[in-house]
């Protein structure tokens, strides 16, 4: 018996893809984002947030291929 596994059935979409955002014809949301939790200590918050800004830590959403199409397919 044979099997053949497809190469990609996770879709990876970056903040700087058009498909990034969500909506449902009312409100817009990043598919992806973080969250800070108040607990954090703020000197590693500082860290986060500088990082966030020169670009080192980065958004990234995944999603499995066959909902993506489904999802272009909807709109």
């Amino acid at each position: 018996m044979t099997f053949t596994a497809p190469e990609k059935t996770i879709k990876t979409i970056r903040q700087d893809d058009p498909d990034f955002c969500i909506h449902n014809g009312f409100h817009m949301a990043p598919r992806a984002g973080f969250e800070i939790s108040n607990k954090c200590p703020t000197q590693y918050k500082l860290m986060i947030i500088e990082a966030l800004k020169n670009g080192w830590l980065q958004p990234i959403a995944y999603m499995k291929e066959s909902e993506y199409v489904w999802e272009q397919l909807g709109e």
